[in-house]
């Protein structure tokens, strides 16, 4: 890799793959939005390319001259009043973007994709990149998006795109400016919002292991096959636990039934839909928490060299970065 052109670098994935690429010697470009928060590139020396994935002459334009593609790019909520520009970006935004790297012969393309796309037994067992699947298991629109996103990626393969797809865990660390969906988990905790827990599991791992898995699948990654980026299973409570012994601050305590926060949920969202307020309890996450949502991330380990640092390490850096960036009331 010379060139090197990043969708998503102001995100927690992609500002982390930004600064790996530097690390590599890389020139990076990155795509950024009119207006966008560009706090996580500030000081790094990098071209910035006004666009966006719905134009794709912009698209074209941050191409230009790059031999690299990393797509991480992804309107990332569990929760929206108008799930067609959901679709619109991560369906139709992955098709464009992944079109015109076609168009401009670029060497290798790295697509950011989701374990929620893949099979998982729900049980406790691990899913794998093998684990069947279907359209009908995807919960909420960002799942069904990701998924049909990661259909198009892969019908790029028969046209001679040379692709290859990442599908991360739940990535923790630092630089996570918006917060993600697990990052808000964490905020809530050290602002102590989080009096109860679900009987629900994650597969974590370090953002910044997320983002060298990234970069080793440009380098390692056979064409045409997925690779989940992931680390350690925790149950919901091991992870408040963890958090707890980091912070100093008390780890829930009480069990909530699965059933009334599921109903609970679908009256907050009948609510936003009305209000147009997100849901302080968002039906999908509630709706994802049914499983546990572990997988097994030994392909990476192997084929890519994925590494593995602590999860306990990933979410200290996260709690100091949330603290030191003001996302903590300061009696917390």
């Amino acid at each position: 890799m010379k060139k090197v052109f990043v969708t998503g670098a102001t995100g927690l994935i992609g500002a982390s793959l930004v600064r790996e690429l530097l690390a590599e010697g890389c020139h990076v470009r990155a795509l950024v939005r009119r207006g966008s928060d560009r706090k996580n590139l500030a000081g790094l020396d990098i071209d910035l390319c006004e666009g966006d994935l719905l134009d794709r002459g912009s698209l074209e334009k941050g191409l230009a001259g790059c031999d690299t593609l990393f797509h991480a790019a992804a309107d990332y909520r569990l929760w929206t009043r108008d799930p067609e520009s959901m679709y619109a970006v991560n369906v139709g935004g992955t098709r464009s973007i992944l079109e015109a790297a076609l168009k401009k012969g670029v060497s290798r393309v790295v697509y950011t994709s989701s374990v929620g796309t893949l099979g998982n037994p729900g049980n406790g067992e691990p899913g794998t990149e093998e684990t069947p699947v279907t359209f009908s298991e995807m919960v909420g629109h960002y799942k069904k998006s990701k998924f049909l996103a990661e259909r198009e990626a892969e019908r790029f393969l028969e046209h001679g795109l040379p692709l290859v797809i990442v599908n991360p865990s739940t990535p923790v660390g630092w630089l996570d400016i918006k917060p993600t969906p697990t990052g808000k988990i964490i905020v809530d905790f050290l602002n102590r919002k989080m009096p109860a827990y679900l009987d629900t599991g994650l597969n974590l791992i370090d953002v910044e292991d997320c983002a060298r898995g990234h970069v080793l699948a440009a380098r390692h990654g056979r064409i045409g096959e997925k690779y989940i980026l992931g680390n350690e299973n925790l149950t919901l409570l091991e992870i408040f636990s963890h958090l707890e012994e980091i912070s100093g601050l008390p780890a829930p305590r009480i069990k909530l039934p699965y059933t009334p926060v599921l109903l609970a949920a679908h009256i907050n969202e009948a609510i936003s839909r009305f209000t147009g307020i997100a849901p302080l309890i968002p039906l999908a996450g509630v709706r994802m928490a049914g499983k546990r949502m572990f997988f097994d991330s030994s392909k990476a380990k192997r084929e890519l060299g994925l590494p593995q640092q602590s999860i306990e390490n990933a979410l200290s850096k996260a709690v100091d970065w949330f603290r030191n960036e003001g996302y903590v009331s300061r009696l917390n």
